[in-house]
């Protein structure tokens, strides 16, 4: 994934979403392409982090999870202190999102609907593409369940009177 603003630098607050974004690039070298075509111009590459912040938003996350949050007034080394408070808001967050939020559809879509929707979430979650771990594996349950529901649902009968 790849994000680029030019109208002005990214700032941490308030979060603003980049002049352009894509997640489609397989390397770091076809993303610098797509973003210079997408500026019309060169660049300058920033840290890869507002790209996992951009990745989040479009989740309906915020941009910065608990440890970004910790590692701007944290320790020296940049992390927080509360190791355990990071784990239990990842989990009130898998827990709170529904699978078909978590994937962007309704949950009366069909089969081929959410294998396009796991694709497009995947491809901007995926960590080798900037994106969030953990995301990208909530991302994961959440298709893992999706399928076995879609499958457990009966066909309509529709009666002959």
């Amino acid at each position: 994934m790849w994000v680029a603003w030019w109208t002005a630098p990214p700032a941490r607050a308030p979060f603003r979403k980049p002049d352009a974004s894509s997640g489609g690039a397989r390397s770091h070298e076809e993303a610098l392409a797509e973003a210079r075509r997408a500026v019309g111009g060169p660049l300058v590459e920033i840290e890869p982090y507002w790209a996992r912040a951009w990745a989040r938003v479009l989740l309906g996350r915020p941009p910065w999870g608990v440890r970004a949050e910790g590692a701007a007034s944290g320790s020296a080394h940049g992390r927080s202190s509360g190791r355990s408070t990071t784990a239990m808001t990842n989990a009130a967050q898998v827990t709170t999102t529904s699978i078909w939020e978590t994937l962007g559809i309704t949950a009366r879509a069909t089969a081929d609907d959410l294998k396009r929707a796991f694709r497009q979430r995947a491809l901007a979650t995926h960590p080798d593409r900037g994106g969030d771990a953990e995301a990208f594996r909530q991302v994961q349950r959440a298709f893992k369940e999706a399928q076995r529901r879609i499958a457990r649902r009966r066909p309509t009968r529709i009666r002959a009177r």
